[in-house]
């Protein structure tokens, strides 16, 4: 139900040193940029935002400020970005389910992530991967897993770090295709979800690699399967869906950079160009790439046709899976 989709390179950047024409642009940037963070810190729209956050400011020869703003799976962030003044001061870096499944999920949503939104780069993506608590699951294996969960799975229950979040869809999916069961228990962002799992407050969750690398390294998380097409080199030995039998289960879970309609192309082109030179940085692309990230850093036009095809390929699976919000 879900193919990996092939990003393309992003061309040459523009220059930084050219800015832009008019009065007030000429003078960009005239104050702090927010980058806002639609969940909690520590996720990976918070890891990322970061990272992109320390480099640039020195590329556009001002002050990039982080503030994490969570609630309903993003949306409380993105309506405010979405009402914040077109002037080049706002951006925010999202996750799949604020720029992509809420429009597939909610047909009421208070923001729209096309119109009210001018793309900036596709910064990184990541697999989902199934962890479990092993101090609250035995098992040691998909098999076992599996097997616990249709046990258990009227008590069983997993985190994840929103409504319509990747980690959300893919976990109802996964119940679709294993004929499996398990309490959905959303929380603002990866970083609390995966802390509840820590803690024993649910058993298992489907995660963005990125967030619960460092707990399998350390073996306070089990890895149990990985959504990428090939076993990721973070953890070689956890085995793909489609090894486990599990055909057309790839997820892609991806991190981007937006800022609202209506900024001044010049100033747009400037942001696009200092995101991507700061992801790109050598320590940038080493620190994400540890823990399990990879860089794509797009260019604003490639993001925009990807995003599109994405809010059409959720669309089918909500559809086709019949999810609804909570």
């Amino acid at each position: 139900m879900i193919h990996r989709r092939t990003l393309l390179a992003a061309p040459a950047l523009l220059p930084l040193t050219a800015h832009a024409q008019g009065g007030a642009q000429a003078d960009w940037p005239q104050r702090p940029i927010t980058m806002m963070i639609p969940f909690v810190a520590g996720g990976p729209s918070d890891i990322t935002g970061r990272v992109i956050a320390a480099r640039m400011g020195a590329l556009i020869n001002g002050t990039v400020v982080v503030e994490n703003r969570p609630g309903a799976n993003g949306a409380v962030a993105a309506q405010a970005m979405a009402r914040a003044p077109a002037d080049g001061h706002t951006m925010m870096t999202g996750s799949i389910g604020v720029y992509a499944i809420n429009k597939a999920l909610r047909p009421n949503l208070p923001y729209d992530p096309v119109r009210d939104f001018a793309p900036i780069t596709l910064a990184v993506t990541t697999p989902n991967v199934l962890v479990v608590n092993p101090q609250k699951v035995p098992a040691t294996d998909y098999a076992g897993t599996l097997a616990w969960l249709r046990a258990n799975g009227a008590n069983a229950s997993y985190s994840t770090s929103g409504v319509g979040s990747s980690e959300h869809m893919t976990m109802e999916l996964f119940k679709l295709r294993t004929n499996s069961e398990a309490t959905h228990i959303p929380y603002q962002g990866g970083a609390a979800a995966a802390t509840a799992l820590l803690a024993g407050d649910v058993q298992l969750t489907f995660q963005n690699l990125g967030t619960v690398a460092p707990h399998i390294a350390g073996g306070r998380l089990r890895a149990v399967m990985v959504t990428s097409a090939a076993r990721n080199p973070t953890i070689p030995d956890v085995p793909t869906a489609a090894e486990l039998g599990l055909s057309d289960f790839v997820v892609t879970s991806w991190q981007a950079v937006m800022a609202p309609a209506g900024v001044p192309a010049p100033i747009l082109a400037r942001l696009e160009a200092a995101c991507i030179e700061a992801l790109r940085h050598p320590e940038a692309r080493q620190r994400l790439n540890q823990i399990g990230f990879d860089v794509v850093a797009s260019s604003a036009a490639e993001f925009r046709r990807f995003q599109e095809a994405e809010i059409i390929r959720w669309r089918g699976v909500v559809e086709r899976a019949n999810i609804r919000a909570e």
